[in-house]
């Protein structure tokens, strides 16, 4: 099958020829790919930054955010059959671990990670387990839904989090317009009262943010802070939801933040350099993201099927797989990026 592979950080990926996955346990679930999302994370990989973390053994195929048809299953998978339409969670579990018992698979002490430790979605057919895979409604297309397998899991797992907290009239900064944070605002508008606050500097994004559901929007051009706190009345927001993580994104979302409020970080790429004696003067708390589990993807594939979050997504074959990661590199998607095999 065609596959496109990592052969060299600081390389471009290369199309290979590869064979295709087979059926080896009684829980496997091969998927034949219908969509496979570009995630700047795979710019990440390139770079080198998860080399030492993950520890794969080059050449590897990525994509991580993945959807399709059922091809094959293993003796043991009754959950799901030939031909059904799925998403496919980002990991392989092992469901015997406190942290699955406690319905926390995101951390397995077992898991698999295809696209960043073994093979990925960037590909014909993708394997995986019935633990991993959810099946959509009819209504839905694989390739329309792909991303929402990562960048839709993991803006989903930080809206819920930070909707815990949030009240009716409380404010929630959402830092970032772009491929996850235009589903956050989604998500946040279907699943709470709080007022919603959309930080990007690319104007388009702002615009397309509001379209969706913020109810203020404001470009970054240096002035971001002040702006915010106007429209908090001086006094910052509860909640701040960080796309970003880097460029000077999380400085001005410590200053946009309130008293006892909440900084949920998901993009990354800088430090976080706050004095301690302003975390506990002010109460703050800093609350990491990443991805989100099982259930919470369960629990996004209802509001994709109401109709209350809808990815915005630019296709393309898979092999202009080299096209998607430059028109991502350099910001010209609005949303995500789709490889169509």
């Amino acid at each position: 099958m065609k596959a496109v592979q990592v052969v060299a950080y600081g390389k471009d990926l290369e199309m290979a020829e590869v064979p295709a996955p087979e059926i080896t346990g009684p829980y496997d679930v091969i998927v034949r790919i219908g969509g496979a999302g570009v995630c700047r994370t795979d710019i990440h990989i390139l770079e080198g930054q998860w080399a030492e973390k993950s520890g794969v053994t080059l050449p590897y195929t990525i994509g991580h955010e993945n959807a399709g048809w059922v091809h094959a299953v293993g003796s043991a998978v009754t959950n799901v059959r030939e031909g059904d339409k799925v998403i496919v969670h980002p990991l392989i579990t092992c469901g015997l671990c406190r942290a699955c018992r406690a319905g926390d698979d995101v951390h397995c002490e077992h898991n698999l990670f295809p696209g960043i430790d073994t093979a990925g979605g960037y590909a014909e057919y993708l394997k995986t387990s019935a633990r991993s895979v959810v099946r959509i409604d009819d209504s839905l297309e694989p390739a329309d839904v792909a991303a929402l397998a990562d960048a839709g899991l993991t803006a989903y797992h930080a809206a819920a989090k930070a909707a815990r907290k949030l009240r009716p009239g409380d404010r929630c900064v959402v830092i970032g317009a772009g491929g996850l944070g235009h589903i956050g605002v989604q998500v946040l508008k279907a699943i709470t009262a709080a007022e919603i606050v959309v930080v990007d500097r690319n104007a388009d994004a702002v615009s397309l943010a509001v379209a969706i559901g913020a109810d203020h929007g404001v470009v970054a051009d240096d002035d971001q802070v002040e702006r915010v706190r106007e429209l908090t009345g001086g006094k910052g927001a509860e909640a701040v939801i960080d796309f970003v993580g880097e460029g000077g994104a999380t400085k001005d979302g410590v200053g946009m933040l309130r008293q006892a409020g909440d900084y949920h970080v998901v993009g990354y790429g800088e430090n976080l350099d706050v004095p301690t004696i302003d975390i506990i003067s002010a109460e703050i708390n800093f609350i990491g993201n990443l991805v989100g589990s099982y259930n919470d993807l369960c629990e996004l594939m209802v509001l994709a099927a109401q109709g209350r979050v809808r990815l915005h997504t630019s296709k393309y074959p898979l092999d202009r797989f080299q096209d998607a990661l430059d028109d991502l590199g350099k910001g010209r998607i609005r949303g995500r990026a789709i490889l169509t095999p």
